[in-house]
């Protein structure tokens, strides 16, 4: 079933808890909540669940204190909380199974209630690319739709900038009140004032290399279509583009010269069917199936691979499943379902091997509903 929103102010704490305590990510905070039946349950049955998977030290659970201030620091910033779940929650987003369970925002939320387009690109885009990026945003601003991006240089500035007038959300990589790059200070506080910015760190986390993949995830995950314009092979937006994919969402790119190499990409994305976009149109047309289907109530992503507690699943058996697991997991991310079949187990009970194995540090949940060992313990296989 889907997750319950806090009801008040203590609820709350104890999910803001629980995601910032040690090893627990978005899919990992579902299924403790799931299993537990709330936040706190969840809290109080992490340092077992660490010691199962083999942990050699007590887990940090985040205090009651450290929350307490990052939500003073929210309120300080007039940050809304949105959590998954919620109404203001996006529903978009709310469909992606590692969907963050608490979002914030600053700005005007109900921006959130319109469909949404993510535009992303080249940090080093030309001049052609800046501008069309900027036309294609500010006619999908007018049409109704939300220009969502991340703020980075290049593209990204570009898309916001062109829809800034009409509606543009931007999804940053570090805490709320953290402006990066530094450039974009004044961008920043426009859209702070006429747009609305969104994060899921805490308020004052600068951002890091392994940050960005994570925002990537939102920009796609909140929008119904991905448009990419300009990218080398090896741009972090290709990454948002490959998400976008997994999501289920639509895949598009502007095509551009061989010669130039922040093409390449784009061209890429089109031979392996991402729709080709030259205007605005070409976007529009490309949603217009999903653009005149009426909204739905949002339905957070549940799992089902089974919610059984671990007190209610046999011992010697959950034994058998870390081994297994551990023995089956390599540096390379492998798809949960494919570990329950190599496994000859029950859903329940790989899972909960899974979880357990997580909050011990022993492995690592990745997008797509995959998992790999963690760094120590694959330096650690033969």
């Amino acid at each position: 079933m889907p997750l319950r929103p806090p009801a008040d102010r203590e609820e709350l704490r104890a999910w803001l808890r629980l995601i910032r305590s040690e090893n627990v990510g978005p899919v990992t905070f579902r299924e403790l909540v799931t299993r537990f039946g709330d936040a706190q349950r969840a809290l109080d049955a992490l340092p077992e669940l660490a010691r199962r998977g083999g942990s050699k030290r007590s887990i940090k659970v985040c205090s009651k204190a450290a929350a307490e201030r990052e939500l003073a620091a929210l309120h300080e910033l007039g940050a809304h909380v949105l959590p998954l779940g919620g109404p203001d929650y996006p529903a978009s987003l709310a469909s992606v199974p590692d969907a963050p369970p608490l979002l914030f925002a600053r700005g005007h939320t109900q921006l959130l209630e319109r469909p949404a387009v993510a535009i992303v690109g080249a940090r080093n885009a030309s001049a052609n690319g800046r501008k069309l990026a900027r036309e294609i945003a500010a006619e999908l601003a007018r049409q109704g739709l939300l220009v969502v991006s991340g703020m980075a240089r290049g593209i990204d500035g570009a898309a916001h900038t062109g829809s800034l007038a009409g509606g543009t959300a931007a999804v940053l990589a570090g805490g709320l009140d953290v402006v990066y790059p530094a450039e974009h200070d004044e961008l920043y506080g426009e859209i702070g004032e006429r747009g609305l910015l969104l994060a899921e760190n805490v308020p004052g986390t600068q951002p890091q290399h392994r940050h960005f993949p994570r925002r990537n995830r939102l920009i796609s995950g909140i929008a119904l279509g991905t448009l990419i314009v300009e990218a080398s092979p090896k741009s972090g937006s290709l990454i948002t583009a490959r998400f976008a994919g997994e999501q289920g969402r639509e895949v598009m790119a502007v095509p551009g010269s061989p010669a130039d190499g922040r093409a390449r990409g784009c061209n890429r994305l089109i031979k392996q069917g991402a729709v080709l976009v030259e205007t605005a149109r070409d976007v529009l047309d490309a949603l217009a199936d999903e653009l005149r289907r009426e909204p739905e109530e949002p339905v957070p992503m549940t799992y089902a691979t089974g919610s059984a507690l671990p007190d209610a699943l046999d011992t010697d058996e959950l034994e058998s499943a870390r081994a297994a697991v551990l023995e089956l997991l390599g540096a390379t991310p492998v798809a949960v379902d494919d570990l329950i079949r190599e496994c000859q187990l029950s859903p329940p009970v790989v899972a909960t091997a899974i979880l357990e194995l997580e909050l011990a540090g022993r492995c690592q949940r990745h997008p797509g509903n995959r998992v790999a060992l963690s760094q120590e313990d694959a330096a650690r296989t033969p």
